[in-house]
């Protein structure tokens, strides 16, 4: 069988496939060096449901040696997952697909850990420490250990012991089906086309966000000038080649997730700052537009419930661009992408110079903004940020409803943000299998999705974490029953190969 891709939700089809008897071969539009899809760029935020420390020591054992006395890990319930996929997605995501997501989560992470990945408590990313404990928020207790980078190296790992091999820069381009049936791909070498025969095909090639015009087409006007977090690949070959062969859209095409991104990062992701570009401490700060005024309510939500839209809100602004504003207060509590060489920021002793400081935006707006913020921050609640802390302003026109403190202690800092795209919404319809559906609700036998090509999971918006978690849920279960189906389409003698 054929897997198309070679990020995240690909490997785990592979591996799977393999695991299930079928002979793999794996289709990589990119070249070695830039192999990975968006998988290279993420975080490693990985989001399962566990009911205590008894249920993160089932997933990572060694987490038992650890001293947890300072650790208070909370819950994630599946119920609590439900309810922020529910939340997040205004109650459109599709349950089916949901409840696959959900409840096979924590499985997932363990099978996850038995293929070689690595995981660790996210401390000061999803944990704050607060009079000498660390709680746990937002239902991200491990992060893969390195990241996106360290993922891919054990997953490569893992298919390079099983003998599955990775063919680069052979884009597929087309399905071949014969009698209702997908036999294999059309791709492309060298611009010219070459047919690969499989039993069975799984598209794990990303959705569309690399592609202007289809921004353009289904995001709406504007969007063809964000930039893109990840990899240039994406260009929504897979989607439109499935589509080419009757495949039923889902989901939410004119979505996608975006984040506040540097505006000077380059038009595609780099491999050597990864996901670092991304600045998602704003909760902690205030956002101001060109017209020198806030636009959101920064302290919605933890930031892993609002980051994903409101990377969307900035290119609803003039000139498609917002200054995150944060004073001294606020510096311990802001993530390692702050402080890298290649960020975008401006500081001062005063606020009066900062305001100045700020490029494109209208200076004596942002000081009145910022007066009339700090003089609508109560101090009745204690600050807190491991928890939705209900200190809020009262009196503004948008009002921020936790962790508003007053920006008064220099020095003061911004950093100039853009819209960085990291993935799209829309994508194709698939059945409890994994099968591919066609327009009319019938299964297009033999083709398979997973990863970011699966539509109907997220609307509107996204919860940290969740990503990296379906591509390994669905790229699984593609993987699984793409080759059952292979191997039994396969005559004895190539079956029996196969499992060899």
């Amino acid at each position: 069988m054929l897997v198309v891709g070679a990020g995240n939700a690909a490997l785990c089809a592979a591996i799977s496939a393999h695991e299930n008897g079928a002979r793999v071969l794996m289709l990589e539009a990119a070249p070695l060096e830039e192999r990975g899809g968006n998988s290279h760029f993420t975080g490693g935020a990985f989001r399962f449901a566990y009911r205590g420390v008894e249920d993160l020591i089932a997933v990572l054992p060694s987490l038992a040696d650890d001293d947890l006395s300072n650790i208070d890990f909370g819950t994630y319930t599946e119920e609590q997952f439900f309810d922020d996929m529910f939340e997040v997605t205004e109650y459109r995501t599709d349950s089916e697909l949901c409840e696959i997501l959900v409840r096979g989560s924590r499985e997932t992470a363990q099978w996850m850990v038995r293929q070689g990945v690595k995981l660790q408590p996210g401390l000061g990313r999803q944990a704050y420490e607060v009079d000498g404990k660390f709680t746990f928020w937002g239902g991200l207790a491990l992060h893969i250990w390195g990241g996106g980078p360290e993922l891919l190296n054990a997953l490569y790992a893992n298919v390079e012991r099983r003998g599955i091999r990775i063919v680069y820069e052979l884009p597929a381009v087309s399905l071949i089906r014969e009698r209702g049936v997908i036999a294999g791909v059309v791709a492309e070498h060298r611009g010219e086309p070459v047919e690969i025969r499989a039993g069975a095909v799984v598209l794990a090639c990303g959705g569309f966000e690399s592609n202007p015009e289809m921004r353009a087409r289904y995001l709406g006007p504007g969007w063809e000038l964000a930039k893109i977090r990840g990899t240039r690949f994406n260009m929504g070959a897979g989607v439109n080649m499935a589509l080419a062969a009757s495949a039923r859209p889902h989901g939410n095409w004119s979505g996608c997730h975006s984040v506040a991104w540097d505006i000077n990062a380059p038009p595609y992701g780099d491999l050597a700052v990864g996901d670092q570009f991304q600045k998602h401490n704003y909760p902690f700060g205030i956002l101001i537009n060109a017209r020198g005024e806030r636009y959101v309510d920064e302290g919605a939500n933890f930031h892993s419930h609002t980051y994903a839209k409101y990377g969307g809100a900035i290119m609803r602004q003039p000139g498609m661009f917002a200054w995150q504003v944060f004073d001294a207060k606020a510096t311990p509590l802001l993530r390692s992408e702050y402080r890298i060489r290649r960020v975008t920021k401006a500081q001062a002793d005063t606020l009066e110079v900062l305001a100045h400081m700020l490029d494109g935006v209208d200076a004596e707006v942002v000081l009145r903004t910022v007066r009339e913020s700090n003089a609508a921050c109560t101090s009745d609640v204690p600050f807190d940020p491991n928890v939705l802390d209900g200190r809020r302003t009262h009196g503004l026109a948008i009002e921020k409803t936790n962790w508003a403190m007053a920006l008064d202690t220099p020095p003061f800092h911004a950093y100039h943000v853009t819209t960085g795209v990291t993935f799209t919404f829309g994508g194709l319809k698939i059945t409890r299998n994994g099968e591919v559906e066609d327009l009319y609700g019938r299964v297009i036998a033999g083709l398979y999705a997973a990863g970011e090509m699966v539509g109907g999971l997220f609307y509107h918006n996204y919860c940290s974490g969740t990503g990296l978690m379906s591509g390994a849920t669905f790229g699984r279960l593609a993987g699984r029953s793409a080759a059952l189906w292979a191997k039994q389409r396969a005559p004895a003698g190539v079956a029996a190969s196969a499992r060899e």
